[in-house]
């Protein structure tokens, strides 16, 4: 295996190169127009990703991936940010290889190392000339270079960039982000910026999540790094009975009124609330649990804050 970069503002990673439709190919290309082809997208072409088993999950500009193979315009690649029980090493899956960038010492961030993390809902690279360059987008980190009042530089695939000061956060690679109040309520005010944001089958950015890939990034919005799907989300973290759910616990349900396999996850808000994002005919959206269609099939809660 080798490490790459991914070089685009967030990389679909596709379950095989034959995956992508033609309707897809905004997609696919360098640079990504993620906003433009899924607002081109009706919602049968949507659901198509998940009847299809077409998407996996998808990656942000600077995630280190491992490429296993090539084969042709592809890789086929792990993300070890996104631990998942399908490969011990990362997420599994093909990225167009035009989209990855060949590995740079500079991503080689040890523990403790200064990362600037794009905590608006999508800021913009810009040279060091300050020229507008690729739209980034939320929870996107990279190396930090250096620390101004109002940019600061950082390592990118092609080499040194800067971001606006006021659309990041400096952390810290591999630990806790110091939050003034609760991580839990924190983890909860991080997922109402995204309401009514349209769901996408594998979808990991600010352009569309999935319900998990959801769960996933408002944890890390807060420095707390969960399993990439529910089934695996499900199995770790504190087991919470129901009479002492607090919020930013994980709420999954399953089939056959929660005896069966998780298919859902929502984050609990408290006062009897969930937000999640449901599925493709819907957005991000807050609901009550009582009289909610899947309240049979809440099968376990789990607190990972």
């Amino acid at each position: 295996m080798k490490s790459a970069i991914v070089s685009v503002s967030v990389a679909t990673v596709w379950t095989k190169p034959e995956s992508p439709r033609d309707i897809d190919q905004a997609a696919i290309a360098v640079p990504v127009d993620a906003r433009g082809w899924l607002q081109s997208l009706s919602v049968d072409e949507k659901l198509g990703f998940y009847d299809n088993n077409a998407i996996q999950t998808q990656a942000l500009f600077g995630t280190r991936v491992e490429i296993v193979e090539e084969q042709g315009d592809w890789a086929h690649v792990l993300i070890p940010e996104q631990s998942t029980s399908k490969n011990e090493i990362g997420y599994p899956g093909w990225i167009p290889s035009r989209q990855l960038s060949p590995w740079s010492a500079a991503f080689d961030v040890q523990d403790g190392q200064k990362l600037a993390m794009v905590t608006a809902a999508f800021s913009r690279l810009h040279t060091l000339e300050r020229k507008p360059g690729i739209e980034l987008a939320f929870l996107t980190r990279l190396p930090l270079v250096e620390d101004g009042a109002e940019w600061v530089k950082v390592a990118a695939p092609d080499g040194e960039a800067l971001l606006p000061k006021a659309d990041v956060a400096i952390v810290r690679a591999n630990e806790p982000i110091e939050l003034a109040g609760n991580r839990g309520e924190a983890i909860v005010e991080a997922g109402k910026r995204f309401l009514n944001l349209h769901y996408l089958w594998g979808g990991m950015s600010s352009y569309g999540y999935d319900c998990s890939g959801f769960a996933y990034n408002m944890h890390r919005s807060v420095g707390i790094q969960i399993p990439r799907d529910a089934s695996d989300q499900a199995r770790d973290g504190l087991l919470v009975e129901k009479a002492d759910l607090l919020p930013g616990d994980l709420l999954f349900f399953a089939h056959e009124e929660g005896r069966g396999r998780v298919h859902h996850v929502g984050i609990y808000m408290g006062n009897g609330e969930m937000i999640h994002s449901p599925d493709s005919r819907s957005a991000i959206e807050i609901v009550k649990l009582d009289g909610y269609k899947l309240k049979k099939e809440h099968a376990i809660s789990r607190r990972y804050w």
